[in-house]
């Protein structure tokens, strides 16, 4: 049997930049920081005071009060993002198609904000004072359940964890779901919120965040050789994916196809890439193979940039090895620069951006890129967003404890 194409009919974001997509594109295309001073928790006693934070965000725009009190933050995110993505797409659950339809949506690590809120329940008022809606509101496939169960989507229906990586496998996975016959209609992506004390000092502990509370909107500088660290973001990107029969069939709009996948593991080390990021390089070989394309088809690549001095190293090595000469004439950049780093939603919302940048023609910049290390030598398109033609791009989404996953888009010219 013929496999299907995939393509992608709509799209939704909950993000540092805004809270929906025109707000996120608009962020992007004026080369705007949406990290600053965290204000949503007491970060006071803490190394690092600042993030990527959504701001102005209010659950209850989103589902009922007594709902957004039982759900944590995380899943708040990914609701949001859905409806704005299943709204676009124009789809809903009917007695014909429910079962048609399914939900992958992950997050690397959800309701860190409720299990701290009830561990201080339970040590300062006992056992019998934790919320009976913990565990629903922890588990990192809720957003997933939540999400079907408002929708009424009966399909497929499952939350991959795998840290960084997390919302790129939620794609790939979601897609090859569709090729394989199994649903017609995919909501996919990730969310994720964890900037809480408990978050911040976990990372701060292993040294993978960024200290440099002074200049919080310029501290997330990948490939800059005054980066010192990731800075931690929260939101939540969703995409709807569909079989290319059933998006004609329905007359919808069609924003991209996803036509390659591939993912890894390095099987090396726990937080640190591979040597010359050979694992990351193998997801983007895989990628390209099974997109059916060559190196030199790819005008852009969204890299996982995280402003980590060993990664963006790696990552730079990646790409000049699985691209070879034709590295010096791709255009990549790290939208990690303008939003930090989403955790489990980042995949999804930087192929979010990958799909606006080929619709709008404009290749999305590396902001606060001022002193390149001579260690990462490609064209990172620096502060500034140029014009430019993307047919195809590739998103790389790595992970802690060695996961790599690339995803291969291509505009949608109709054909």
């Amino acid at each position: 049997m013929q496999q299907r194409r995939v393509v992608v009919t709509g799209m939704g974001a909950i993000s540092p930049l805004g809270l929906d997509i025109p707000a996120l594109w608009d962020g992007i295309r004026t080369a705007r920081s949406g990290t600053g001073p965290i204000t949503i928790c007491d970060v006071s006693n803490l190394e690092t005071r600042f993030g990527g934070e959504v701001k102005n965000f209010d659950p209850t725009n989103y589902m009922d009060r007594k709902e957004a009190r039982r759900n944590d933050r995380f899943i708040h995110f990914a609701v949001a993002a859905a409806n704005e993505a299943i709204t676009m797409a124009g789809i809903k659950a009917t007695p014909d198609n429910a079962e048609d339809i399914g939900v992958v949506v992950g997050s690397g690590i959800g309701g860190i904000a409720t299990i701290a809120e009830n561990i201080m329940t339970m040590h300062e008022k006992g056992p019998g004072r934790v919320s009976p809606f913990m565990v629903p509101a922890m588990i990192t496939n809720m957003a997933a359940g939540q999400i079907s169960m408002m929708h009424g989507f009966k399909g497929p229906n499952f939350c991959p964890t795998s840290a960084c990586a997390t919302a790129a496998h939620a794609i790939g996975e979601a897609a090859e779901i569709i090729r394989r016959g199994a649903a017609t209609i995919m909501i996919a992506g990730g969310s994720e919120a964890p900037i809480t004390p408990l978050g911040i000092a976990g990372f701060n502990a292993n040294k993978a965040v960024s200290t440099n509370n002074d200049n919080p909107t310029t501290a997330s500088r990948p490939f800059d050789v005054t980066r010192d660290g990731f800075v931690l973001a929260e939101g939540g990107a969703i995409v709807v994916l569909e079989s290319l029969e059933s998006a004609i069939s329905r007359g919808a709009t069609i924003y991209a196809e996803i036509i390659g996948y591939g993912l890894s593991a390095d099987a090396y080390h726990i937080t640190s890439p591979a040597p010359g990021g050979e694992g990351a390089g193998r997801a983007m070989k895989m990628a390209l193979r099974t997109a059916g394309i060559v190196a030199s088809d790819v005008q852009y690549v969204n890299a996982h940039g995280t402003s980590t001095n060993a990664g963006d190293i790696a990552e730079t090595m990646a790409i000049k090895t699985v691209f070879g000469d034709h590295a010096a004439k791709l255009a990549v950049s790290s939208s990690k620069s303008q939003l930090g780093h989403l955790v489990g939603a980042a995949g999804a919302i930087e192929a979010v951006i990958c799909i606006l940048a080929m619709q709008h023609s404009l290749i999305p910049a590396t902001i606060n890129l001022h002193n390149p290390d001579p260690a990462c030598d490609l064209d990172y398109v620096p502060n500034t967003p140029r014009p430019g033609t993307i047919d195809i791009a590739v998103s790389n989404s790595f992970g802690f404890g060695g996961h790599n996953v690339s995803l291969a888009l291509r505009r949608w010219s109709g054909q």
